[in-house]
């Protein structure tokens, strides 16, 4: 499966942290040798400065293949849901959502009812599985998301999404960070309810992938940055809607205080409406990884070179082979970078990489799995060049041309300004 376990290691090294510090990057060849640092280095000897972008929750799901999730992070809600009519029994423990061996939380949802589960309409026909950090963990802001491939068919409804504290809904408030209904395969959804604004009135958008392609095809990255008055959607780096006050037409904000994390995999219900003859069962929700970083509106930072533009992965494509680029600086999380303990430079949850491990000049960079090969290791120093230390090379805007979506290469360090790099 195309789930690179670095991923999920991303978040715990923060570019800001290593580049805000110093506020530069650059050549380890111009510099005196104490002047010279790994991305690596760097990181560690800011970390006292690193809150600016703090992992306060995690998990990455590693555990023996069946075991159920880890107890000091999630519980398990157990029983059915008459208030949107779904069809589903939520199993405890390992019978419904376990690990599958390989880094992911397998939540399944069954055509059975091994136990004579009732549900508000009778006896209960499918088994499922909802998750959340209540009591063990609250976020209040930061970015929030999961990396997870989600299930298809009629009255499939897979769910991210968090809850505010106390719960008394809707007036305390609750964030939709992702939610798919099977009949929509490409499209996924991002809301917010709250008192006045619930339920079928919930204040909201869609994101829709192009080219038809279905969610269910492969793994998503799913995510909020949250901040005071502030909430903003993004699918893989790419934002589709933020939301402020000013959007609730004089309705009550009810997101400036803690939240906590809910997953879950429901079967029918209001909105999906149920499943039918083309449903095929069992169907799952994999999920990769959750995290929540707090401080920055996103975590990472912007490296910003020729023009004030900035380091950009191409169309916030995860795929191996994105081109990494110059663009007008967005915000976005294809232009947040982090620094990993190994001297690499991240984002989207992969590895800046010289292409074919190439050492000449003029090859491009591109963004690729993390491999620990030494086309993905960088140099940073106070020259404000990036330096490939294999290539001896640095990091470089192909023809000196500001224009967006040109293409980043190595070539020899010259000094020159389409070299040169900083942060903010």
């Amino acid at each position: 499966m195309s789930s690179p376990r670095t991923l999920r290691r991303w978040l715990t090294a923060v570019l800001s942290a290593a580049l805000v510090a110093s506020a530069a990057v650059g050549t380890a060849r111009a510099e005196p040798a104490d002047t010279a640092t790994t991305a690596a280095t760097t990181a560690a000897a800011s970390a006292d400065g690193a809150a600016a972008a703090a992992v306060t929750f995690s998990d990455t799901f590693d555990g023996p293949a069946g075991a159920a999730v880890d107890s000091s992070k999630w519980q398990l809600e157990t029983g059915d849901n008459v208030n949107n009519h779904e069809r589903q029994y939520y199993t405890s423990g390992n019978k419904n959502a376990a690990l599958d061996g390989q880094g992911r939380l397998v939540i399944t949802a069954r055509k059975e009812n091994p136990s004579n589960y009732q549900c508000w309409y009778g006896t209960c026909q499918y088994t499922s599985a909802r998750l959340n950090t209540a009591g063990k963990f609250t976020a209040q802001y930061g970015h929030i998301e999961a990396r997870m491939k989600v299930p298809r068919g009629q009255g499939m409804w897979p769910a991210f999404w968090m809850l505010g504290t106390p719960v008394d809904w809707p007036a305390s408030g609750e964030i939709d960070i992702m939610e798919n209904v099977g009949f929509e395969p490409s499209t996924v959804h991002g809301t917010l309810h709250g008192p006045g604004y619930s339920g079928s009135g919930g204040i909201g958008a869609g994101y829709t992938l192009p080219g038809g392609q279905a969610f269910a095809d492969g793994f998503h990255t799913f995510a909020v940055d949250w901040a005071p008055n502030s909430i903003t959607w993004s699918v893989d780096g790419t934002v589709y809607q933020t939301r402020t006050p000013a959007d609730l037409g004089g309705r009550s904000w009810v997101f400036n205080k803690p939240f906590f994390l809910i997953l879950n995999l429901a079967v029918g219900g209001y909105w999906p409406g149920d499943p039918d003859g083309s449903t095929v069962f069992p169907q799952q929700l994999v999920v990769d990884h959750v995290s929540v970083t707090t401080g920055d509106s996103a975590p990472g930072a912007a490296v910003r070179g020729l023009a004030g533009k900035c380091v950009d992965v191409a169309g916030a494509n995860p795929a191996n082979g994105t081109p990494v680029q110059l663009y007008d600086c967005n915000g976005t999380s294809a232009q947040r970078w982090t620094a990993g303990s190994d001297g690499t430079l991240r984002a989207l949850g992969k590895c800046l990489d010289v292409t074919g491990n190439g050492t000449a000049d003029g090859t491009p960079v591109q963004l690729w799995d993390c491999t620990g090969g030494p086309n993905q290791k960088w140099t940073v120093t106070g020259a404000r060049d990036i330096v490939n230390p294999q290539a001896d090379k640095c990091l470089d805007v192909t023809g000196n041309n500001a224009a967006n979506a040109t293409r980043l290469q190595i070539w020899t360090c010259t000094g020159a300004a389409n070299q040169k790099w900083t942060v903010g």
